[in-house]
């Protein structure tokens, strides 16, 4: 876990690109259940990473998506894109198009930065 709060909590997934998930503590099943204390976080939230994916990757495009098909309870998927990522442009959950990709930049000081930016803003 990478942050928490009352309302919230991010965790990282574990994949090649940069990939951050927003659950809400509380487990709704649907985002209209939650609170409007809960949606104006979790918006904050979506925009502070994807500025940062965006300004510390220069990725090709950020992806945003909240199923909960899976696992049925309100969360969302923040995911940093490049055109040479292992499934671009299908989705992470698609079919594979290449192999070995590697990030140019680590993912650490990426990490420390939106701790401190959710911290100071949320």
């Amino acid at each position: 876990m990478i942050y928490s709060n009352s309302l919230i909590y991010i965790e990282i997934h574990e994949s090649e690109i940069p990939w951050l998930k927003i659950f809400t503590q509380t487990p709704h099943k649907e985002f209209s259940d939650c609170s409007s204390e809960e949606k104006k976080i979790i918006w904050e939230a979506l925009d502070i990473i994807e500025k940062e994916m965006l300004s510390y990757f220069n990725p090709t495009k950020i992806n945003i998506a909240s199923f909960g098909n899976m696992l049925p309870r309100v969360h969302w998927h923040v995911m940093a894109r490049f055109e040479n990522d292992s499934y671009f442009p299908e989705p992470m959950w698609g079919m594979k198009q290449r192999e070995k990709f590697e990030l140019d930049s680590p993912m650490e000081p990426f990490l420390e930065k939106i701790k401190r930016e959710l911290d100071s803003h949320l």
